[in-house]
């Protein structure tokens, strides 16, 4: 016998959430290189992301394992200089993360249209999307 299972099954299981990006030093990690294709280096990425040397080190590492970002160590006027970059592999599953992510937004905004949002949710209405 065979058991029926309801159409909308795991609807809100958003298996695109991609555990390894969802952490937020790593989304503000991969965010700043996504919209810095040419790399930036690694003092700067800091900055940006709020996160400490070990830190940012730790962070890159899991996304270099994961081939999302590649390091480049050089030299810049004889001074030891780190690069990160978002490789082709990473910035496609980084896209499709956001996909992912912005059908959670939609769903949320479709649940709560009757109520106060702040922010984007506020703005995004089930007609709109």
């Amino acid at each position: 016998m065979k058991v029926k299972v309801p159409a909308n099954e795991g609807r809100f299981a958003y298996e695109g959430l991609d555990r390894v990006i969802h952490e937020r030093a790593r989304l503000s990690v991969l965010t700043s290189l996504i919209t810095n294709p040419k790399g930036l280096i690694f003092n700067d990425l800091k900055q940006l992301c709020s996160l400490t040397d070990g830190n940012l080190s730790r962070h890159l590492r899991v996304l270099e394992t994961e081939n999302m970002v590649e390091i480049v160590k050089g030299h810049d006027r004889n001074r030891p200089q780190t690069i990160c970059r978002i490789t082709p592999a990473g910035r496609k599953r980084y896209l499709e993360y956001l996909s992912t992510l912005e059908q959670v937004v939609l769903d949320a905004a479709k649940g709560i249209k009757d109520e106060p949002a702040p922010g984007l949710l506020r703005r995004l209405t089930p007609s709109q999307a």
